[in-house]
C-alpha cells in the first residue's frame, strides 16, 4: 500500500514540477497563487515520507544498499536543479530543467534496477 502511495506522489510531483515550469513561461503571475505555491510542498512532503517509510520497511539502511544513497544524492541534485529552473531565465532555465529531468529519470531507473551504477 505504501508503494502505491509513493508511486502516486512521484507522478503528482513530476506533474506539478513540469506544470510550474509551463506556468512560469505562459503566465508567471499564477505562481503567486497560494494553492500553486503550497501544493508542491505538500506533495513532496508526502513523497519523502512514503519514501522513508519504504526504506525502513524494506530494511534498506544496511551498507549493502548503496543504491539508496545514490538516489538520495541525486534527489538533492534534482531539488537544486528544480530551484534553478524556477528562478533562472533563458538558456540557463532550460539547462537546469533538462538536468532536473535527467536526475528524475536516473532516480527512477535506480529504483527499478536497485543499482546506482547501472550505466557502467
Amino acid at each position: 500500500m505504501i508503494k502505491i502511495f509513493h508511486l502516486s506522489f512521484i507522478l503528482l510531483s513530476i506533474i506539478s514540477f513540469i506544470g510550474r515550469v509551463i506556468i512560469s513561461e505562459i503566465r508567471p503571475e499564477l505562481l503567486k497563487v497560494k494553492i500553486i505555491k503550497i501544493a508542491p510542498h505538500i506533495i513532496n512532503t508526502f513523497l519523502l515520507l512514503s519514501g522513508f517509510t519504504l526504506v525502513f520497511q524494506g530494511g534498506w539502511l544496511a551498507g549493502d544498499y548503496g543504491w539508496i544513497i545514490g538516489k538520495f544524492v541525486v534527489l538533492l541534485a534534482y531539488i537544486g536543479f528544480g530551484l534553478l529552473t524556477l528562478r533562472a531565465h533563458g538558456a540557463n532555465k532550460w539547462l537546469a530543467f533538462s538536468a532536473a529531468l535527467a536526475c528524475f529519470i536516473y532516480i527512477g531507473i535506480v529504483a527499478v534496477t536497485k543499482n546506482a551504477w547501472f550505466f557502467l
